[in-house]
């Protein structure tokens, strides 16, 4: 179930990539979902755990994937509590997510209005209201981002 807080959120991880850096495990990178957003959102390898081939940088660290990828790995797989702001991942992180929250409950902070396709499902933690389109999730978040 996705669960997204519109607006600023006390406690949320503002900038997750930093985060990401700082508390990673190595095994996140070569879990499987892991290389299927790896190569979908950055168009990457993942050969190793420290070690992505990037098709326009080269050889890459772990720490050199974007922010979108970082903040979808914590998603994923930190089990701290945290809440993080969705907002440093873009549009194409979108599916993932939805993927990600179809898996486990899932809770994001949301500063923008991402595009999450036609059809999806969410709460919004702000007003408890249940989304399950667009249009009714603009007709929600646009009073808070």
């Amino acid at each position: 179930m996705l669960n997204i807080y519109l607006g600023d959120m006390e406690n949320a991880i503002y900038h997750p990539p930093v985060y990401f850096d700082n508390t990673y495990e190595d095994e996140w990178i070569t879990d499987e979902l892991s290389v299927k957003m790896i190569k979908d959102i950055d168009k990457s390898d993942v050969i190793g755990p420290r070690l992505v081939q990037s098709p326009i940088l080269g050889p890459i660290s772990t720490k050199e994937l974007s922010g979108g990828v970082k903040t979808l790995m914590l998603m994923a797989f930190d089990d701290s509590g945290k809440i993080f702001n969705a907002s440093a991942c873009g549009d194409n992180c979108a599916k993932w997510i939805l993927r990600i929250a179809g898996k486990k409950n899932l809770t994001i902070n949301l500063h923008h209005i991402m595009d999450f396709g036609k059809n999806f499902e969410a709460k919004i933690l702000n007003t408890g209201e249940m989304v399950h389109s667009m249009a009714e999730f603009i007709s929600v978040a646009g009073k808070y981002v």
